[in-house]
């Protein structure tokens, strides 16, 4: 199974700015709809954002309009830009790509990039 690697986490204060990177395979970037994910401890893990094989996007609501998910297939590298952050995205961010379609299972996965916004 392929696993996927996520960076550029970190902390920032709110309104502030965040780029998060996806490694993965060209095969997997060029194949199957992606998405990222964030895991709250206790709360469990909801999709933020996720990019068809088509290019087309769709988000979750409480982030539209704030966060872009791109992918450059040249770089085999997945992207979510994260503009002015709140506390409430304060979460460990993960990219996966699904196995078919955009939904159901997931194929492969990272482990996780934390974001902490404070104010």
């Amino acid at each position: 199974q392929e696993h996927l690697v996520e960076s550029g986490g970190g902390s920032v204060q709110v309104g502030g700015s965040l780029t998060l990177s996806c490694s993965a395979s060209e095969y997997t970037i060029r194949t199957f709809c992606m998405g990222w994910w964030r895991h709250i401890q206790g709360q469990g893990s909801v999709r933020v954002a996720r990019i068809a094989t088509d290019g087309i996007t769709s988000y979750l609501d409480s982030v539209k309009g704030r966060f872009t998910i791109s992918k450059d297939i040249a770089k085999n590298t997945l992207y979510l830009q994260m503009n002015k952050l709140q506390p409430e995205d304060t979460a460990m961010y993960f990219c996966a790509a699904y196995a078919k379609d955009c939904s159901g299972e997931l194929r492969s996965r990272g482990e996780g990039t934390q974001v902490t916004v404070s104010s």
